[in-house]
């Protein structure tokens, strides 16, 4: 596929510090694109790359085709990490004025700004001061001005940080409908939850460095899927057919899924007579591989250091 974004070995230092340590990322035009990662871990400061903003020490950057990002601005939707809007403006006129700055008319912007507030939820407060708004209403009207001129990419930093649940879904709609609309979405978190239900693909980032870049489903494909097992019976034959890491607690038995697949088990525990009350596969969740890919990598520098 076209890509929207790509990054080849990106480095940026502070002092001796890499903050950003050689990443490279391939985001395909109309995908919704996640970088996750913990706190610290090297993600603002690589969109800020991609963007324009700052300039990579060491490595390359093609947004959009085009070499300079800065010269395709007016086709790119941001939402930085730090937020701030003009408290005395209304968000009508705030989105409006965001809109300008990408090269809509006023009559234009204040027109489509009226649609994206009264689309979601905001079309009362449309000519309140924005100093009057919650802190989430706020926020999401700094969101809607970065989409206000109907941008090919849409880059956001941290969007669902400080957003109550009911806006976090809002948005996660709104993002989907950006994507439905044709525009590319990258965005940074480090909650797991948006980037499994948003994300066709994403990039884990810990340290300044790459650990996984890929599709969810082959993130979470890096762990087995764990059998939960409860049985009437608490001895007998059956139990030597458990796997070696079969452990057993207060509410069952919970192992990894043989490799052979969980019928041939099943048939064993019948034939031995475990009495099943139930018997579960329970998938890895992102969070499970993000913990696992993060952990690993991060114990073995450790150790070769």
């Amino acid at each position: 596929m076209p890509l929207a974004v790509e990054a080849k070995g990106l480095v940026k230092r502070y002092g001796d510090r890499a903050v950003v340590d050689g990443v490279s990322l391939a985001v395909p035009e109309g995908a919704i694109y996640g970088v996750l990662g913990p706190n610290g871990a090297g993600k603002t400061t690589t969109l800020r790359m991609l963007m324009g903003i700052l300039e990579p020490d060491e490595g390359s950057r093609t947004i959009l085709g085009h070499e300079r990002p800065l010269e395709m601005s007016q086709q790119i939707g941001y939402l930085p990490e730090e937020r701030g809007l003009y408290p005395a403006m209304t968000p009508r006129e705030a989105i409006a004025f965001l809109g300008a700055l990408r090269g809509l008319s006023w009559a234009e912007g204040r027109a489509r700004a009226d649609q994206l507030l009264a689309a979601n939820g905001l079309g009362g407060a449309a000519r309140r001061p924005i100093r009057q708004l919650s802190k989430g209403m706020a926020q999401t009207v700094q969101l809607l001005g970065s989409l206000v001129h109907r941008p090919r990419l849409i880059v956001l930093d941290e969007p669902f940080s400080g957003l109550d649940p009911l806006n976090q879904s809002r948005l996660e709609a709104l993002i989907r409908a950006e994507r439905d609309r044709g525009a590319t979405v990258l965005f940074s978190t480090h909650v797991m939850g948006h980037a499994e239900r948003l994300c066709e693909r994403l990039a884990i980032i810990a340290g300044g460095r790459v650990r996984f870049e890929g599709r969810v489903d082959e993130a979470r494909g890096r762990l087995a899927a764990r059998v939960h097992l409860i049985t009437r019976a608490s001895g007998g034959p059956w139990r030597t057919a458990l796997p070696a890491d079969a452990v057993s607690g207060v509410d069952g038995w919970r192992f990894e899924l043989p490799a052979g697949g969980i019928e041939p088990l099943l048939q064993q525990l019948i034939d031995g007579g475990a009495g099943i009350e139930s018997l579960s596969i329970e998938r890895p969740s992102l969070h499970d591989a993000f913990v696992a890919i993060v952990g690993a990598e991060a114990a073995a520098e450790e150790e070769a250091a």
